[in-house]
This record gives C-alpha cells, structure tokens and sequence, in this order.
C-alpha cells in the first residue's frame, strides 16, 4: 500500500530517537561518527540516509540498516511521484515472452 507523504527518515530520528533520550546533534553525531553538518542536513530532510548511514545507525542499536534504506526510498519515490506529470516518456511496446 502506497503512503501519503511518508515521513523523511530524519524526522523519525529526531523526533523517535534524539528527543526521547535527550541527545543533541552534537553529540549524536559523535556518536555516530559523522559531522555534526551532515546529521542536521539529514535531521532537517536536507540529505537522505546513505547506505552508510543506515549501517551506522544500525551499529548505533536504531533499527535495522535495511529498514532505514526502505524508508528513505519510500521517502524518495513519494517526491518523484509528485513531479510525474512533467516528465515525458516515450510509451514502448512490450515483449511478448513465450
């Protein structure tokens, strides 16, 4: 089942994991091993979750990496379905397999 604007993946992480333990961008980033810029650009749904990320996440105890990647394609393909209309696609014929 398609969701309606499903949420960026950063939300999920400030608002599920930050918030309800108390952690700043800062120290999460730490944690996590990144820039202090490249986790708010994620938290802010400036950036998406990387395959990278997604396994430090994972480490991090929050979820599995393959779920973060699933949500943030959820994320992805939701914005490009917003934009379909405007891309223009030649229809092909389909092959027939026997």
């Amino acid at each position: 089942m398609e969701m309606f604007n499903p949420p960026h993946p950063g939300a999920i992480i400030r608002e599920e994991f930050l918030k309800p333990l108390g952690l700043t961008v800062t120290d999460t980033a730490k944690g996590l091993g990144v820039t202090r810029k490249a986790l708010s650009d994620l938290l802010n749904g400036h950036s998406g979750v990387s395959p990278e990320m997604a396994v430090r996440l994972e480490k991090a105890g929050w979820l599995k990496a393959d779920h973060w990647l699933r949500l943030q394609m959820q994320c992805d393909l939701w914005e490009a379905k917003q934009h379909a209309g405007k891309l223009r696609v030649a229809p092909f014929p389909v092959a027939v397999h026997a």
